[in-house]
């Protein structure tokens, strides 16, 4: 392609100055790299073969844009507009990091999911089991199978995402999640439920959560802890409007009809906003992690100082899967993330019918659950904010005691609401760490490259924790008791 000189396109470097508008070194990488391998830059050249060296298209950009500069600029996107390639149009982009567009999407396909999850099935557990005269196991078998399958795809969405980006993944999990919650609607038989809530919850796992997860993760490196706590957010306040929607429904309606207006706003917030607004990673775009215009090396060779004006992002270390799997460390996060889910997956799906064993009415056990959303939500960004000045294990390390502590709680017999109040507040506290950490232990040690993959490889080993909810569901059928 004949690159054109800058009087023809009418708008050269000094030209953009005088207009109070300079291309930006991160903004022009992508669109630098193939010209300048035709106008002799050697660096360039290099970065085309190597654009995932953050620090090498960094220096290769700045060698461009010092050396022949206007090959460097990006396409203009309307009137006076310079912006990134393949950013949506309407994204003011010379003002806002995009990052934030990914934070966006994941927000609202993560407050949409919960449907898929124990606090949502919670609700319906008891209409089904009135209407239908199913046991507690049959309910708890169709989260294990979703949670089993789930487990199974991720290994390979993981992978997908890596490799194809979060777009097309999350759309597709959205898809077949708003299928599965009609399909929920129709219901009669145990396995009809087991085939249906399987897909919802197989596609929430493997699907909308895995592909928003790793997206914001690979946007974001300083800002990551507060960021994954924004998506989180959407995740626990979801758990907070969904399950009382949802009884509002059913309290005007039936129980079907709850889940077909589940089936429709899943479809609405997680396809649109996905095939709109997710992207796979900043170099594809021409930008930076944190939207930061030059970066800054965590060790070897001392800094490489930001000019004036920018911000800088530290050079991150990542790891790929096969180099990943020979650590110890790998393993011991890989175990914390069996172990925590088992006992909150077993909790989430029962606490309805586990306060109303206590003697709490429905309306009270509804409200536990709401309490335990809100506690969720309201710890989420703090807790994201202190994970970038502390390091992650020791917030793995406060959650698991958070969780035995709630434990523990539950034997105590007598109490009534006050005391299912204040357990639903300190076990919504150790529920919305876990959202941010879990992905936070495997991207702080890792990295992003691989980081798809490297989730996705850890999935199949949770396949463990859905039996949680089933030895909960026996427990209960068998004995009459949770406890």
């Amino acid at each position: 392609m004949r690159v054109r000189p800058a009087a023809r396109r009418g708008r050269g470097v000094r030209g953009a100055a005088a207009g109070g508008r300079r291309a930006d070194e991160a903004v022009a990488l992508r669109w630098a790299g193939p010209r300048a391998v035709q106008r002799g830059c050697p660096v360039h050249a290099d970065v085309g073969r190597y654009r995932r060296s953050s620090q090498r298209a960094a220096e290769g950009v700045r060698h461009c844009v010092s050396e022949h500069p206007h090959p460097s600029l990006p396409p203009s996107r309307g009137k006076g507009q310079v912006g990134p390639p393949g950013i949506p149009r309407f994204w003011p982009a010379h003002r806002v990091f995009y990052g934030w567009a990914i934070v966006g999407a994941a927000f609202v396909a993560t407050f949409a999911e919960v449907p898929a999850l124990g606090p949502v099935l919670t609700v319906f557990v008891k209409p089904i089991q009135d209407e239908l005269g199913w046991s507690y196991r049959v309910i708890a078998l169709g989260f294990l199978m979703g949670s089993a399958s789930g487990a199974i795809a991720s290994s390979v969405t993981g992978w997908l995402v890596d490799k194809y980006g979060p777009r097309v993944v999350v759309a597709l999990g959205g898809l077949a999640l708003a299928g599965a919650l009609f399909g929920l609607s129709t219901i009669q038989e145990p396995w009809h439920f087991w085939t249906y809530f399987g897909l919802a919850r197989g596609s929430v796992t493997a699907g909308v959560e895995i592909g928003a997860s790793v997206a914001i993760a690979k946007w974001f490196i300083r800002q990551r802890g507060r960021t994954l706590a924004v998506k989180a957010m959407g995740h626990r306040a979801g758990q907070v409007v969904l399950p009382i929607v949802s009884f509002l429904i059913m309290d005007a309606s039936d129980w079907r009809t709850a889940y077909v207006a589940l089936s429709g706003f899943a479809c609405l917030a997680i396809i649109g906003p996905a095939l709109l607004l997710m992207r796979s990673q900043p170099e594809d775009h021409g930008l930076l992690p944190d939207g930061a215009t030059d970066l800054r090396k965590a060790s070897g060779g001392g800094e490489v100082p930001a000019s004036a004006g920018t911000t800088g992002i530290v050079e991150e270390v990542s790891w790929t899967l096969r180099e990943a799997r020979g650590t110890r460390a790998f393993w011991l996060i890989t175990v914390f993330l069996v172990c925590t889910p088992f006992v909150q997956g077993a909790t989430n799906l029962h606490m309805a019918p586990i306060f109303h064993d206590r003697g709490l009415s429905e309306g009270q056990a509804v409200a536990v659950v709401a309490i335990f959303g809100m506690s969720s939500a309201s710890s989420i960004l703090p807790t994201g904010f202190i994970m970038e000045r502390v390091h992650v294990r020791l917030g793995a390390m406060a959650q698991a005691v958070l969780v035995l502590t709630t434990m523990m709680l539950l034997l105590v017999p007598v109490g009534g609401f006050p005391l299912a109040v204040l357990w639903a507040m300190l076990f919504g506290v150790a529920a919305g760490m876990r959202n941010i950490i879990e992905i936070l232990l495997l991207a702080n040690y890792f990295g992003r490259t691989s980081l798809g993959a490297i989730k996705g490889f850890t999935a199949p080993f949770r396949m463990i924790s859905p039996f949680g909810p089933l030895l909960a569901a026996h427990i209960r059928d068998e004995t009459g008791s949770y406890t």
